[in-house]
């Protein structure tokens, strides 16, 4: 500091004779300082590690949450926030097209349903009487976590259901229990896969535009659907299986004017669903065909909160 006040001293002399006395005061400070006002300004503005440590714990928190969510059985704490897309067959979570929020999906009434479950083999000799697999899922009761009921005598049956959650009663699932199928199978359907495009709704929206031709993409799993029951309950859940009987009748399952399955079998039965939807429903039979229900598409970011969302089915296809 010594060697610098004599030059100090002679730059004062000289401004001060032309600049003003608050001139020579700043300069003053940048003498002793050595450094200027804008580094001064750029080494306050660099101290925001905090706040951005804070940033990142936040984040790390909610994605813990949000994955604790999922692997759990424990009733949600909000609903996913409108324009988000789960569990959409390969979308995941991608924004949605804002065209979504004014489609409209036609109703078919008076809807012929049947309750099927994981595990559960009612044909083996048939190729399609086994639900220990799944058209979109060669291990779906392995990736489910077991039977969606009871074993009794190594096998498979359904149980009633209860209210407040449908859950199964004496397993813990690993997916979503609230589940159904529909007779168009856009994977493995030759002629279904072949014209998906041009008849599902959606296949040109964000998370869905460019899976045409990908044999490894389904543009109807995970789906949801509203369902009416013939008391009036209303129920929702998602797409993870094909059929019954069809697996091509387009212009029933995407058809308007209240188009009818082509389906003879089981009643003439236009959809399968889960024990928990049959519980959720207030069907009349465990396994019967003479219940009907009135069933719609739905949007992800339109379905409600109840328990077909504590546990959110959000895998592809996993066909091996």
């Amino acid at each position: 500091m010594k060697l610098r006040f004599p030059a100090l001293s002679r730059r004062l002399v000289l401004l001060g004779a032309v600049l003003p006395v608050a001139l020579v005061a700043a300069v003053l400070i940048w003498a002793v300082s050595g450094t200027t006002p804008s580094q001064n300004a750029g080494a306050g503005t660099s101290r925001t590690p905090s706040t951005s440590s804070t940033s990142s714990a936040s984040s790390t928190s909610s994605t813990s949450s949000a994955s604790s969510t999922s692997s759990t059985s424990s009733p949600p704490t909000s609903l996913p926030k409108p324009g988000l897309r789960q569990g959409s067959g390969g979308g995941g979570g991608r924004p949605v097209s804002p065209t979504l929020a004014s489609r409209r999906y036609p109703v078919h009434t008076g809807i012929v349903a049947t309750t099927f479950w994981v595990g559960e083999i009612f044909d083996p000799n048939a190729a399609d009487g086994s639900q220990v697999i799944s058209t979109y899922d060669s291990s779906w009761e392995v990736h489910y976590g077991g039977c969606d009921g009871i074993v009794s005598s190594r096998r498979c049956a359904t149980e009633k259901r209860l209210a407040p959650t449908f859950f199964p009663r004496h397993m813990k699932p690993r997916q979503n229990p609230f589940y159904l199928d529909l007779p168009f199978d856009d994977v493995n359907d030759a002629a279904a896969f072949k014209r998906r495009c041009a008849v599902v709704p959606w296949a040109s929206d964000p998370g869905y535009a460019g899976h045409c031709t990908d044999p490894n993409f389904s543009y109807m799993k995970n789906r949801w659907v509203r369902m009416t029951g013939a008391t009036g309950r209303v129920c929702y859940g998602q797409i993870e299986d094909a059929g019954p009987g069809q697996y091509n009748d387009a212009a029933y399952v995407f058809g308007a004017n209240n188009a009818r399955p082509v389906n003879a079998r089981y009643g003439g039965a236009g959809m399968d669903v889960s024990p928990a939807l049959n519980g959720c429903l207030g069907m009349t039979q465990l396994d019967g065909d003479t219940d009907r229900l009135s069933w719609k598409f739905v949007d992800a970011g339109n379905v409600p909160r109840g328990p077909w969302k504590v546990l959110v089915t959000t895998r592809g296809v996993l066909n091996q």
